[in-house]
């Protein structure tokens, strides 16, 4: 059995280092609650798009809820939703465990 640590390398494209959780945080300063989830829906949604600077994450707190609402481009909007919106609820779901991770429970609103 091996070590979840043992295959970490410094700059892997799958985790997080310190210094890239702090540039995060900076990021998105008004939303100190939900850094993990914002992070790894924009991640998610920047891999999925063909114009990955055209992906915006907004956050704000709407009834103890952290909403984060996704913009896109026109082009990326079916990509971003899916065939009959799987991909949108696999999204939701991901960023929903990210933010279970932060503490808070998390809304994605893609806004077109």
């Amino acid at each position: 059995m091996s070590d979840v640590h043992d295959d970490y390398v410094a700059g892997d494209i799958n985790t997080i280092d310190e210094d890239d959780f702090d540039e995060i945080e900076e990021t998105y300063e008004g939303s100190q609650d939900a850094v993990t989830a914002t992070a790894a829906l924009e991640f998610i949604a920047k891999s999925l798009a063909e114009d990955p600077n055209a992906v915006s994450v907004e956050v704000s707190e709407r009834q103890g809820k952290v909403v984060l609402s996704l913009s896109v481009g026109p082009s990326d909007m079916g990509r971003i939703i899916g065939r009959r919106g799987r991909t949108a609820q696999a999204i939701r779901a991901l960023v929903g465990a990210a933010g279970a991770r932060d503490g808070v429970t998390t809304s994605v609103d893609i806004v077109d």
